[in-house]
């Protein structure tokens, strides 16, 4: 299947939009539901491709789940030792999310599996994951380069280990602590940098200590989860591409409803404020235990900035439109220090920076980043995705300010982490079509 976005120049974002749930915390409480003892109630769930591998992951291990419908899923937990072994491979599709946090939570297990995926989920390093596995004991194996698929074979225990992350990475350490789940004695994960805390949080909502102390994080493989209602928040990655469109677009003004913000995702916001962003945080509380609030942009011009390499980490995931951002700032924008965005969905820093020079934009990928200069006026042209959902996305919102009109190559896995996103964007003022 493929899609073809066309998106012609100009257009402002206006109103209140409610984005799709967040697409990592829709993937935990799948799992972390699923070996609950009880019934746990999910409301906001993302009904998107990449959580719904998730979902048919658990249902193949015997797990019964209720929906989606409507973002409302109900999954029958059984417990963390009633997972069944899958009749054949899992297939986890384009999610990176799926076939990390899986081969934690399914390296102690008692039966064999193999976890699998599309083209481009083959191409992802899982070395990563399965060198702390092998190291607590798992029997991990993957093709050569650490590639997937990858097979895990049953063990008759784990044991825990302390694992120093050399990157940060929220799918690495997750994968860790969801196989200390079943170690002996205790697990711990200390950061060199910041990564989501989304598992950890989800644990001690469901009753399973953790212990956290700065940058190290420990449990054991004692505890027992018990089912509690999941109220998922709205993506801020979904909403970081309307975000910086209102930012960028004369005449904007835009606020999108009960956006999560947790502290280890928040990147966004602030790099966006440091360019000259005007972003307020409205109605801010708690839900589900993760900090939401209601977000208002309205536009401002934007000054290019060296961004800090602390924030980096905090808004991986948006950089392609935050590249975007950067093109129509004043002056030279550089960032450092994001090598994997060189091993997501696609080569996100060559992608991006090829896409930008095909629009006339001044842009020169770095090894770990991207250098820059904008404030010149986007050309119109025809952008390659390559099958990435935020780089398709992102050029959409270029189009705000480009002269003429941009095309959008290979937009189908959109679908991965946003569904109904065409239809959301007209909504709130671009010029869209799909086909």
């Amino acid at each position: 299947m493929t899609q073809t976005y066309f998106v012609r120049p100009g257009g402002v974002l206006s109103g209140t939009l409610s984005v799709p749930g967040d697409k990592s915390i829709s993937h935990r409480s799948i799992m972390l539901g699923a070996i609950a003892e009880g019934v746990t109630e999910v409301t906001g769930f993302l009904e998107g491709e990449d959580a719904l591998a998730t979902m048919n992951a658990f249902r193949a291990m015997g797990v019964l789940i209720e929906g989606p419908n409507q973002g409302r899923v109900t999954i029958h937990g059984v417990g963390k030792y009633g997972l069944k072994a899958p009749a054949r491979p899992i297939d986890c599709g384009n999610s990176g999310t799926s076939m990390r946090l899986l081969s934690g939570l399914l390296a102690g297990q008692k039966f064999a599996v193999t976890l699998t995926g599309d083209d481009s989920l083959r191409r992802r390093p899982m070395a990563r994951v399965a060198k702390p596995l092998q190291a607590m004991g798992a029997r991990v194996e993957t093709e050569p380069g650490g590639l997937p698929p990858v097979r895990l074979l049953p063990v008759s225990r784990l044991h825990g280990i302390h694992y120093d992350l050399p990157v940060a990475s929220a799918q690495v350490k997750s994968a860790v602590l969801l196989a200390g789940l079943y170690a002996e004695g205790e697990t711990s994960v200390t950061e060199q940098k910041p990564a989501r805390d989304h598992t950890e949080r989800m644990l001690v909502a469901l009753g399973y200590p953790v212990e956290s102390l700065g940058p190290t994080t420990r449990l054991s493989g004692k505890g027992v989860l018990r089912a509690v209602p999941i109220e998922v928040p709205a993506d801020i990655s979904s909403a970081a591409f309307f975000m910086v469109g209102a930012s960028i677009a004369p005449g904007s003004d835009l606020t999108l409803r009960a956006v999560g913000i947790n502290p280890t995702r928040t990147g966004i916001i602030d790099i966006l404020r440091l360019m000259g962003a005007d972003i307020t945080l409205n109605n801010q509380r708690l839900a589900g235990g993760e900090p939401v609030a209601d977000i208002r942009v309205r536009y401002a011009p934007l000054q290019g900035i060296v961004v800090p390499e602390a924030l980096v980490p905090l808004a991986i995931d948006e950089f392609p439109i935050l590249f975007v951002a950067a093109a129509n700032a004043t002056g030279q924008t550089v960032v450092t220090g994001a090598a994997e965005l060189r091993v997501k969905e696609s080569d996100r820093i060559r992608v991006m920076a090829e896409g930008l020079q095909g629009l006339a934009v001044d842009a020169t990928p770095t090894s770990d980043g991207m250098i820059i200069n904008g404030g010149r006026p986007v050309a119109g042209g025809t952008v390659d995705s390559h099958g990435d959902h935020r780089i398709a996305m992102s050029f959409a919102m270029a189009a705000l300010r480009a002269d003429g009109p941009i095309t959008i190559l290979d937009c189908a896995n959109v679908a991965t982490s946003f569904p109904g996103f065409s239809d959301l964007a007209i909504v709130a003022g671009l010029s869209l079509s799909a086909a």
